[in-house]
């Protein structure tokens, strides 16, 4: 069962935040990437409640409307307050001092790389969806033709009309591409009813807006486990398999055979097997 709350965090913002099991269990905090919102752990949530754990998948900042400072002004979403917000919610359902589970995928997927090179003994186990680790993708963009081309809409997304395209007849830019990637109908209404409005486009356009140069992290010092699809529209081959160079702990890549980007909600019993194993091996 999903139980939704509202929390609010030191910097006085206010999260929708989807939480399940008892809060005293080792917590899951799961953040979600662009063009989809806490629905996208539905699936997820459930199961690791039922063995006994504590999920708790926020709309973040931007998303949530209780958390959308100015997307004019870009100090507001710079990624130093995105991660400010992760770990600022995990401080909030009660473990703000003790080690957690991390799971990130997409844009969320960039802040969990990050938490986890700076505060490596926060974490517990790092499992990722999509996002390969920041120096494998960063040497794919020079190596690998495609890799480009794959990530065009990052350069695409900066165009102040972004979000008027985006949310053009009923969402249709939305909603093609979560379908081309394997989204259920269902799902895709969910996530419009979180993003599908202009306030809300323009906080998520916000967190590209705002990003400036990537930070270069070390490599991961924490248990990890690499979810990828390899029909990943956003994501090639070299930058998923590369990303073991840059892991220096337990580490486990799990391609999945004609999955797309958005895998959580595609195929999620084989998403949740994955997580709950891992997550099993390295106990809090």
């Amino acid at each position: 069962m999903i139980e939704t709350r509202k929390i609010e965090t030191g910097a006085g913002l206010i999260f929708d935040v989807s939480v399940g099991g008892r809060e005293s269990a080792p917590l899951v905090l799961m953040l979600h990437g662009f063009c989809v919102s806490r629905y996208f752990w539905d699936n997820q949530i459930p199961a690791l409640a039922m063995v006994g754990y504590f999920a708790v998948a926020p709309n973040q900042r931007g998303y949530s409307a209780g958390a959308r400072p100015d997307p004019a002004n870009f100090e507001n979403y710079r990624i130093d307050k995105l991660i400010g917000d992760a770990l600022d919610i995990a401080a909030a359902v009660g473990h703000g001092q003790g080690r957690f589970h991390l799971v990130g995928h997409d844009w969320g997927g960039s802040l969990a790389w990050i938490i986890a090179d700076r505060w490596p003994e926060r974490i517990a186990s790092l499992t990722m969806l999509s996002r390969p680790h920041p120096a494998s993708f960063a040497r794919a963009m020079k190596t690998d033709p495609e890799q480009p081309y794959r990530s065009r809409h990052h350069h695409e997304l900066l165009d102040p009309s972004a979000g008027p395209r985006l949310l053009a007849e009923n969402g249709k830019w939305v909603r093609d591409r979560l379908a081309r990637n394997g989204v259920p109908p269902e799902a895709i209404e969910k996530h419009l009813s979180v993003i599908g409005n202009p306030p809300a486009m323009e906080a998520a356009l916000a967190w590209y807006r705002a990003r400036g140069e990537r930070q270069s992290i070390g490599p991961t010092k924490v248990p990890t486990l690499f979810i990828w699809g390899d029909a990943d529209d956003t994501v090639g081959r070299p930058a998923a398999e590369g990303t073991a160079e840059f892991i220096e702990a337990r580490y486990r890549f799990a391609p999945l055979s004609g999955v797309g980007h958005y895998a959580a909600d595609q195929v999620p019993a084989q998403v949740n097997e994955l997580l709950i194993e891992h997550l099993a091996r390295h106990r809090v």
